[in-house]
């Protein structure tokens, strides 16, 4: 059987039409979603990211916003911007771009952030709603690759799923979504021993450990769905 794409852009350019009059219409009733983000430092990585959820948010006539602390930014100050956000009711999603600068605390700073504005869904309150089947706020990634696996018609009830990364982001919650969909999930990592062995088992392989050409052919086997996160 030929090997067929699974066109994330496609998708996500489908879901955006799809929202567009939905965020019209909040509007239209004077509840037009806000966005809150803040930037930290000068990582360049983060500020692509920042640009492309703006541009996303441009796009889609969400309210929208940016604060940019420097790279010496303190815990405190990095805790006042968030609180701030929190304050204020036209703001309804708050994200804090990752990584933070080493000296800021990042995991006090997510706490910080009001539950429900964090469309992250980083906080441990909503970390604690997804494990048990209860989301609030997914992570957006995991939530986009599920996303994509239902409107690519991919089966995962029965399904032998392996989620290779383990990271807060990306890899722990897209096993739990996994999992919540009847998949039987195996979690593998760079320390994993044989780990073409693990991976050759999967129907469907997340490839999240963040490390370029670890998954190569002999990974995955004949027929198996790919999802490669980068």
């Amino acid at each position: 059987m030929p090997a067929r794409i699974l066109d994330g852009a496609a998708t996500a350019r489908a879901i955006r039409a799809e929202l567009a009059p939905r965020v019209a219409a909040l509007a239209a009733r004077g509840a037009r979603p806000g966005l809150g983000v803040l930037l930290v430092g000068d990582d360049p990585a983060s500020a692509v990211y920042v640009r492309s959820k703006t541009r996303a948010a441009d796009e889609l006539g969400l309210h929208h916003e940016t604060v940019r602390l420097p790279a010496t930014a303190t815990t405190a100050e990095v805790a006042t911007a968030v609180e701030a956000y929190n304050a204020r009711p036209e703001i309804h999603g708050i994200l804090v771009q990752l990584p933070l600068p080493p000296q800021v605390d990042a995991a006090r700073v997510l706490r910080l952030v009001d539950p429900a504005k964090d469309v992250d869904g980083f906080h441990p309150e909503n970390v604690g709603l997804l494990v048990q089947k209860r989301p609030r706020f997914v992570p957006c990634t995991p939530a986009g690759i599920m996303e994509l696996l239902a409107r690519e018609g991919i089966v995962l009830a029965g399904r032998r799923a392996v989620v290779l990364g383990r990271s807060d982001i990306v890899g722990k919650p897209m096993a739990l979504l996994l999992m919540h969909a009847d998949a039987t999930v195996t979690i593998a990592h760079t320390k994993t021993r044989d780990l073409a062995a693990v991976t050759r088992e999967a129907d469907l392989l997340v490839a999240a450990a963040g490390r370029a050409g670890l998954v190569r052919g002999e990974h995955v086997k004949p027929g198996a769905v790919v999802v490669d996160v980068g």
